[in-house]
């Protein structure tokens, strides 16, 4: 008898495990789903509303990478602590994975109530983590999913709260996102659009487009940054700031990037030497370590001097994976390439990568130029910018100049080079021609001996 109790007492404990995050305490994601099917099962003949919240940490990997793996978890565990004692009676916290953590709510009853309870979560993660002598801060963003319907299931619920997660990461940390059926809507559109972007990039369908880049003192272009347009035949044109976060979230961001190098090194080769090309790279291809063999190998391909090309990459790209980055930017330094530092003064610690990286450009970002003329805090913050450049011997480009008076005001300010639709709009290869015959024919390109032919297609790349 006593052998039977000792047996049924380990089963229990065993079974109890099973459904245990070992790090936290907290129910796992087995608990999670166990639990939202049985309130499901209990509701089934008279479905009263209940709520699931999903949370994403936001910035756990950097803390991670910085502070090392077991102050990780130990972060993990505080997240663990602080989700108990902030959750009411009732409800069930579970961590589902890595930084990801689940909460059913039994009695939230309205999407309201649900943005509530988000909110006060938010704020409860938000305050500074003691790691060791040190603290650390960081965010959550959340989506939820409120059961209705007998004829909703876990998975689908669950679901839902991950589309909705996936809305609020959009918006920027910190944000909470229930899900509702215009998101069920965006989410098949994201996905037709993702699908069509595989075929055009497949049929090499996506464009290169080129702003000029302008000398500010001589109003000269001294070069043109490459950007993406895309004309779907179904779909219509779909603008860069739809299809480029898609190509990132959904892993093809690489061969589309690899496309628009391709094409647009085949066009600017048939530029004047001096005009220098200026082409983006993603966060995601900054974590590659075939993305320097890659650009050097379409380089070869098109016959484009190195030394005439310039790689902008932003600073978040530079914070996903700064080993990898900086791998990748000496190898591009290291053949001629230059590389310039992207929408600065819009992120964080940016004066920490300026003195981590060997960058030979910067370029201000459009909020700070587009607000010179009537905000004295963004006028001074230019002011500073140009300054810090000026000592560290870098070359400074502002972007998104609009019209006359601001840049005069750069140029007094001893900005060098500028861009926006101020001196051109981005034109298609054969237009980017047409603008240089015209541009030398007034003087206002640096190489007053160049001749061109014609250019269809990529006439030496193929």
């Amino acid at each position: 008898m006593q052998l039977a109790h000792i047996k049924d007492v380990y089963s229990a404990e065993t079974a109890e495990l099973a459904y245990t995050d070992p790090l936290t305490g907290l129910g796992n994601r087995r608990r999670f789903f166990e639990k939202v099917e049985r309130i499901i099962a209990d509701r089934y003949h008279d479905p009263v509303p209940f709520a699931v919240l999903i949370l994403d940490l936001d910035g756990f990997k950097p803390i991670n990478d910085l502070f090392g793996r077991k102050a990780g978890d130990e972060i993990l565990s505080q997240v663990a602590l602080r989700l108990r004692s902030a959750i009411p009676e009732g409800a069930v916290a579970t961590r589902i994975g890595g930084d990801e953590f689940a909460v059913l709510f039994p009695m939230l009853f309205t999407e309201k109530a649900a943005q509530e309870q988000g909110h006060m979560l938010i704020e409860v993660l938000s305050a500074p983590y003691d790691v060791g002598d040190r603290t650390a801060r960081l965010s959550a963003s959340i989506g939820g999913a409120l059961y209705f319907s007998s004829a909703d299931k876990a998975d689908s619920l669950f679901i839902k709260a991950e589309t909705a997660l996936y809305h609020a990461k959009r918006a920027g940390r910190g944000k909470v996102t229930v899900y509702s059926r215009d998101m069920e809507e965006a989410a098949k559109r994201v996905t037709r659009i993702e699908q069509a972007l595989r075929r055009a990039i497949a049929a090499g369908e996506v464009e290169p487009h080129f702003q000029p880049i302008v000398n500010l003192k001589t109003r000269q272009t001294i070069g043109f940054e490459c950007l993406a347009r895309w004309t779907d035949r179904d779909l219509g044109p779909i603008p860069p700031s739809v299809f480029i976060p898609i190509a990132e979230e959904r892993g093809i961001i690489s061969p589309l990037s690899q496309l628009l190098l391709l094409k647009s090194t085949a066009a600017a080769r048939d530029w004047p030497k001096d005009l220098f090309l200026s082409f983006n790279l993603s966060p995601s291809q900054l974590v590659d370590p075939n993305t320097g063999l890659q650009v050097l190998s379409i380089l070869k391909k098109t016959g484009f001097d190195p030394r005439r090309l310039e790689v902008e990459i932003t600073e978040t790209g530079v914070m996903t994976d700064p080993t990898s980055a900086e791998k990748i930017v000496k190898d591009l330094r290291g053949a001629g390439i230059r590389v310039s530092l992207d929408d600065f003064g819009t992120g964080q610690s940016s004066l920490g990568r300026l003195r981590e990286f060997s960058f030979d450009k910067l370029k201000i970002d459009r909020a700070f130029v587009s607000e010179i003329l009537k905000d004295r805090p963004s006028e001074h913050i230019v002011k500073a910018i140009l300054a810090m450049c000026d000592g560290l011997g870098l070359e400074v480009i502002a972007e998104g100049i609009e019209e006359e008076a601001q840049a005069d005001r750069l140029v007094d300010f001893g900005c060098g080079g500028g861009q926006g639709f101020f001196f051109g709009k981005p034109r298609d290869a054969q237009q980017t021609l047409g603008y240089l015959r015209d541009s030398l024919r007034a003087g206002h390109v640096i190489n007053d001996s160049w001749t061109t032919q014609p250019v269809t297609g990529l006439r030496a790349a193929t």
